[in-house]
């Protein structure tokens, strides 16, 4: 049984961390690892990342240059739900793959490549991160689904 979701924009990877990352035509999410390729991959609690075009947007208005899908270091980027309202042990279907909400924000460091470049980032106040559960593949225009608990 599945909640609400949300419809993924992009899905981002880069190659080393304390870069911005780059949209790619798919990810493979693997338990205990993470997203395939992704310099963020590891058996740790942020093994994924997701921000929502909605925080995206708001920024946005506030500068002169466009917000790339990537720009916050956001593996996946999509539309639909307030992320950063899930609790901590959501889970949610990403494409194919299950995962599970292990932290909403993060501490910024100062010197990341967003905010030197704009002045602020969204991702300590409204990105979320999880680890995979259930390996799958993701894409541009499939699903996050909030996943109903059975009773």
């Amino acid at each position: 049984m599945s909640g609400p979701s949300a419809v993924i924009k992009a899905v981002c990877i880069s190659e080393k961390k304390g870069e911005q990352k780059h949209p790619v035509d798919s990810i493979r999410l693997l338990p205990h690892h993470g997203i395939v390729g992704d310099a963020h991959a590891g058996d740790w609690h942020r093994q994924v990342s997701l921000l929502g075009t909605e925080s995206v947007a708001r920024l946005q208005k506030k500068i002169a240059f466009p917000l790339l899908p990537g720009a916050f270091a956001e593996n996946i980027l999509c539309e639909g739900l307030v992320l950063y309202e899930l609790p901590v042990g959501t889970r949610l279907r990403i494409g194919s793959a299950l995962c599970e909400v292990t932290q909403i924000g993060k501490e910024c460091h100062a010197d990341c490549a967003i905010r030197r470049q704009a002045g602020d980032c969204v991702m300590p106040r409204e990105g979320i991160f999880a680890v995979v559960l259930e390996e799958g593949q993701a894409r541009p225009g499939d699903l996050v689904e909030v996943v109903a608990e059975e009773p």
